[in-house]
């Protein structure tokens, strides 16, 4: 892996770490489907959308992003069209709870 990528790594996973030490202290996370959670990257200014792609029964793309101090979820069997504005992590892995 080279240093930008293992940077990268880095920056995923304590974006990852920073929304569920979000979630862990508000209790909430809101689960969508991915059209409605596309409407809630669209209302933030500057979002950071977390994204990990996982391949355990076909590929599927989780994705994070918080809001007015929620944090909402969603999963989708195609990658979600962000658009350019919206800043991407890519993380190794998202843990939901529950």
């Amino acid at each position: 892996m080279s240093a930008a990528g293992a940077g990268g790594a880095a920056a995923g996973a304590g974006a990852a770490a920073a929304i569920a030490q979000a979630i862990k202290a508000s209790g909430v996370l809101v689960r969508l489907e991915p059209d409605e959670f596309l409407k809630i990257v669209y209302r933030v200014e500057a979002p950071l959308v977390v994204c990990a792609e996982t391949s355990f029964f076909g590929r599927t793309f989780q994705y994070l992003v918080s809001y007015k101090g929620l944090a909402f979820f969603a999963k989708s069997k195609e990658a979600l069209d962000l658009g350019g504005t919206v800043e991407v992590v890519t993380a190794r892995k998202i843990w939901i709870p529950g």
